[in-house]
């Protein structure tokens, strides 16, 4: 069919649905978007929790009581020896997911509150 102008009805509607997709291709941010510095420091965080080992790590430590366990009660569920470990645990440390206090000869580690929490928050605007 034409319509008066003589022009397909059926390319209007193309013409019609073309432009709606450029309006929303071109539509502006609903939030803001993180800059470089907290995606470096975002990144640095899943970096960390990118190794079954760490996952495993910080869901251990998550699962003791008050969110806290000693290096000798997480060395042998993961099969991996203690320096390994300790490698492991430090890299989590540094990355603000967990803290380490020295208590004689033991060191015991806990799980940072909102140190994960917020990250899908911060990426993803949830």
């Amino acid at each position: 069919m034409t319509n008066a102008t003589g022009v397909s009805d059926v390319a209007d509607g193309a013409t019609d649905a073309a432009a709606a997709a450029a309006a929303a291709c071109c539509a502006p941010a609903a939030r803001e978007a993180i800059g470089a510095d907290e995606a470096e420091r975002l990144a640095r965080l899943l970096k960390a929790v990118a190794d079954p080992a760490r996952l495993r790590l910080v869901s251990l430590v998550a699962a003791h009581d008050d969110m806290e366990a000693c290096v000798c009660d997480l060395t042998e569920p993961l099969g991996l020896s203690q320096p390994t470990v300790s490698h492991h645990l430090k890299v989590l440390v540094d990355a603000g997911i967990l803290t380490r206090d020295k208590r004689g000869t033991w060191a015991y580690y806990r799980l940072v509150p909102g140190a994960l929490g917020t990250l899908a928050d911060r990426v993803l605007g949830l």
